[in-house]
């Protein structure tokens, strides 16, 4: 049996102290390069976003993969966000780098800018929020949030034409 110290206080436990801001690390699985892409989205994440964000730029392989893996679906997609239960971080958002190219191609617009809608739309979903079922709440979260970073489009709109 192990040994007690009998009459003293139990150790205080001290709650973990939510992050000040919003970290962002860019990490790249090929040749697309996000110059910019950190700084632009802890500028314009919502206020609540705390703690630290992996955006990890990935193959249309392997984002299939786990497309197929966490949510029964063998196809390619463009974003995927996976929570952390680590205090401090929220967590990753995979991002498929050919799926980015093609999109920015039918959208018109750079491939830089594509990857900004992408990641505000995965760091939503890393905050909780679900446009397949909030009746609208993330729509209008990413609209404030797209204005704020100077997109004309997000993903939510997209999707419904």
């Amino acid at each position: 049996m192990g040994a007690r110290n009998v009459g003293a206080e139990p150790p205080k436990r001290v709650p973990a102290r939510r992050p000040a801001t919003l970290a962002v690390e860019v990490v790249r699985g090929g040749r697309l390069r996000a110059p910019g892409l950190a700084a632009w989205l802890q500028a314009t994440a919502p206020r609540k976003a705390r703690g630290a964000v992996a955006v990890a730029l990935v193959s249309d392989a392997r984002i299939r993969q786990l497309n197929a893996r966490y949510r029964g679906k063998n196809s390619s997609t463009d974003v995927l966000s996976f929570a952390a239960e680590e205090p401090g971080f929220l967590g990753e958002v995979m991002i498929a780098s050919g799926v980015a190219r093609r999109q920015a191609r039918q959208a018109g617009h750079p491939v830089q800018v594509e990857l900004r809608v992408l990641a505000l739309h995965g760091l939503l979903h890393l905050l909780g929020y679900d446009h397949e079922r909030d009746d609208g709440r993330m729509a209008r979260v990413e609209r404030r949030l797209r204005r704020k970073g100077g997109l004309r489009e997000g993903l939510i709109e997209r999707g419904r034409r």
